[in-house]
């Protein structure tokens, strides 16, 4: 197994697929090979849960930090994080896997000045 595969492992490689939106086309056609999303999502997955700076993220997953950076920009985005991140709930929920005991809500209160306008 190799350490995209152990990142994103083919049950979330199968419900990122169903949120990702579809690659830009060039207008101009030509250009380098777009590195795959699973590798890309590996290399921000990394980056994200190990604190790795993009620019120093190791070779073994293919993009270059700059490369995964702008993925992760394009990604954010379309909301893909957002759209996954329910995805998953929805997965867990029907399953009946979310353990609702450890669940945390949070909110803001704020007086409202000059009559709440």
């Amino acid at each position: 197994m190799t350490i995209v595969e152990r990142m994103v492992p083919d049950e979330l490689w199968d419900l990122f697929q169903r949120v990702v939106p579809p690659a830009p086309t060039r207008p101009q056609g030509g250009g380098r090979r777009r590195y795959g999303d699973r590798e890309t999502l590996a290399a921000i997955i990394f980056v994200a849960t190990t604190g790795c700076a993009w620019q120093q993220l190791p070779a073994v997953f293919g993009p270059s930090g700059p490369t995964a950076h702008r993925r992760f920009t394009e990604w954010t985005a379309a909301r893909v994080g957002a759209k996954l991140h329910r995805l998953v709930l929805d997965e867990l929920g029907a399953r009946g896997e979310l353990d609702w005991s450890r669940c945390a809500i949070d909110s803001v209160n704020m007086r409202a000045l000059k009559g709440g306008h």
